[in-house]
């Protein structure tokens, strides 16, 4: 990748309060999870995958994957959640290798005590504090620089048109 030079007052703005207002709204939500469910965002969201996998079960890579965590904290993640019986490991049959998470039952029923909560606190930290249109534009511009992230920006490829301030 070239050099593209500094970013300027927008751009700069944009990027940084996209960082802060990630970190603490993680660290906001993870403090009151703990704080109401005994439960870290991160467990929770370990959960919600597996919850949303065929038949609760998933390979161990792909979980890390969807769960943005490194395999190894994965694996840390995962033994807190079979010592609290909420997830179990299962070798795979057609790989000696591989290993499945899957969801039991009890983790099932953990998740959905747990869910209200954590719905009611996103919906007040973050829903709550923009309009539809917010919403709207906001998870296009991120859906947008996902897909884009580790692809080369296309040679020649028009700029987008600068959206204006509502």
């Amino acid at each position: 990748m070239g050099s593209a030079g500094w970013l300027d007052d927008t751009e700069q703005r944009a990027w940084r309060s996209l960082l802060t207002a990630y970190r603490r709204l993680l660290h906001c939500l993870d403090a009151e999870l703990q704080a109401c469910q005994d439960m870290s965002v991160s467990d929770y969201g370990v959960l919600v995958e597996l919850s949303e996998a065929p038949g609760g079960r998933m390979r161990m890579c792909e979980l890390a994957e969807l769960a943005h965590l490194s395999p190894s904290g994965l694996t840390r993640r995962l033994d807190t959640l079979v010592q609290a019986g909420w997830v179990e490991r299962a070798r795979c049959p057609t790989d000696r290798r591989g290993a499945f998470a899957v969801l039991t039952a009890a983790g099932r029923a953990r998740l959905e005590r747990a869910a209200p909560d954590h719905v009611a606190q996103v919906r007040h930290h973050f829903v709550d504090r923009l309009s539809r249109q917010q919403l709207h534009l906001l998870a296009e511009a991120l859906e947008m620089v996902a897909t884009g992230c580790g692809e080369p920006p296309e040679a020649g490829a028009p700029e987008r048109p600068e959206v204006p301030a509502q």
